[in-house]
């Protein structure tokens, strides 16, 4: 759906986008980490064909962006940067003239899907209330309407709930979970590391420019090889297994171990009270930590 090759963006003698290699595969929940000043708003905007790169290849939906992106532009949906909009305009008419001036664009169908884009963020009691009225979240759930207009094989995001509150964050991540499972492929970035955790099921994390993990999240939460065992007899644990405890914290025993229920099975058997056990796994947080560094001074 995206690919991209040795992606890079200079601005004078400041990298922004450092030899990028995107694979975002079609059905995906893409989530593109990183802190504020990594890279990631310059990369979506190359997607999109709003930034021209000093070096590689963008393929998107099979067709080569910028050259092609007349073409690619009608099956995408995207918010980059916050949503723009006419202040003394209400929603649905802002709508109504984004969708007019879009490659692609079918009147007769027009009102229909700007009632239907509204009502799929949450805005259709307050459609024809003035934009300079509304607050950051709504703006934010108009430009996500924007982007629904065309029912998009492909949806691109940069920071989607910027400005939503929690149960706003909680209704955007239902909406684009569900348009996912209606076929749509979601790509969007990200420094808020719960969004991307609760959301996708593809995660990659930029720092300085550079693309420095991509990988399925199952594959990134993989276990660690211990298995994490709580109970109220630790020193128990401790005498059974000497050897293979890593660590004690009250009543909670790291052990290493492979199985999570093969190892309560010689607990149990060995008259020691488990009241929890399971496989220890990697936190998304953790990968990021460790595969990045502390400082994000950029452009990006």
């Amino acid at each position: 759906m995206i690919t991209t090759h040795d992606l890079t963006k200079r601005y004078g003698h400041t990298v922004a986008v450092d030899g990028v290699g995107l694979d975002v595969r079609e059905g995906d929940r893409y989530g593109l980490l990183g802190p504020n000043g990594s890279g990631k708003t310059t990369l979506v905007r190359m997607l999109l064909g709003l930034v021209f790169a000093t070096r590689g290849e963008i393929e998107v939906m099979g067709r080569a962006v910028p050259r092609r992106v007349r073409e690619v532009l009608p099956e995408v949906g995207a918010l980059v940067e916050g949503p723009g909009a006419y202040g003394n305009l209400s929603g649905r008419t802002n709508l109504t003239l984004f969708d007019a001036a879009g490659p692609g664009s079918e009147r007769r169908t027009r009102r229909r899907r700007v009632g239907e884009a509204l009502e799929r963020v949450g805005l259709a009691g307050i459609d024809r209330r003035p934009v300079k009225a509304y607050s950051l979240g709504m703006r934010q759930r108009l430009g996500l309407a924007g982007a629904l207009l065309r029912k998009p094989r492909l949806l691109i995001l940069d920071e989607p709930t910027n400005g939503l509150d929690p149960r706003g964050i909680r209704e955007i991540r239902e909406l684009l979970a569900a348009l996912n499972e209606e076929g749509t492929t979601v790509f969007l970035s990200s420094h808020m590391l719960g969004e991307i955790d609760a959301l996708c099921t593809r995660v990659g994390v930029m720092d300085r420019g550079r693309l420095v993990v991509q990988d399925s999240l199952a594959d990134l939460r993989a276990p660690t090889g211990q298995v994490v065992v709580t109970t109220p007899t630790p020193s128990e644990v401790v005498a059974l297994l000497d050897g293979r405890v890593r660590s004690v914290d009250g009543e909670t025993v790291l052990v290493k171990h492979d199985d999570a229920g093969t190892l309560n099975a010689s607990l149990v058997a060995a008259g020691i009270s488990v009241t929890g056990i399971s496989a220890q796994r990697r936190t998304l947080e953790e990968v990021v930590l460790a595969a990045t560094t502390t400082s994000s001074d950029r452009v990006g």
